[in-house]
């Protein structure tokens, strides 16, 4: 018989808890218009990261920024870095982005790529914890999002009225509520 090995299994069921919050909450109330194309198209790349440290953790990005910047597109247009076993707490999370960026940067991949975040305990600048529009950017674990600028040109280019999302998705969350979010995302 054989051996199974709990981290993949820990793996598998991360994954699977991230691939319901974009299929329920991130397509499903269409948080982001623009990723049900590439996410029907298996361009979204979702990699669970086993850092336990925040350098291990920035290596990693540093690889996933590498990766997504010598794959064309059409075959991975965006990554998700979820990374369960590290930045729990939100502000060592929003703390880490800056050097997320300064490793962008570092790689001279500003204007090429970004990185936008999202967290179970995500909160904006000036709100309430339980602020409903901080429910836009939380997701089950903490994740580092890897995004094309050139993908995001072109998404926004053919969106209409892009600057109408923001609003529209803190009202969708307003009506749904917390309990409806945490319900949405339940099994």
């Amino acid at each position: 018989m054989t051996e199974v090995d709990p981290a993949q299994v820990e793996a598998a069921a991360v994954e699977q808890h991230v691939r319901r919050w974009l299929e329920r909450a991130v397509i499903g109330l269409n948080l982001c218009p623009f990723a049900k194309s590439v996410y029907q198209k298996a361009q979204v790349r979702i990699v669970v990261s086993d850092a336990s440290t925040e350098r291990a953790l920035l290596e990693q990005l540093g690889e996933e920024l590498a990766l997504l910047r010598d794959t064309p597109a059409e075959q991975v247009d965006t990554t998700l870095l979820v990374h369960p076993q590290v930045l729990q707490d939100f502000l060592d999370y929003n703390d880490f982005l800056d050097d997320a960026d300064a490793l962008v940067e570092a790689m001279d991949l500003a204007g090429e790529l970004q990185v936008a975040s999202f967290h179970p305990d995500y909160q904006f600048a000036d709100t309430e914890p339980d602020d409903a529009g901080n429910l836009t950017n939380r997701a089950p674990y903490p994740v580092l999002h890897l995004l094309r600028e050139a993908s995001i040109d072109r998404a926004v280019a053919a969106y209409p009225q892009p600057d109408a999302i923001i609003a529209r998705n803190i009202a969708t969350m307003q009506d749904l509520g917390l309990d409806g979010f945490r319900k949405l995302l339940s099994d």
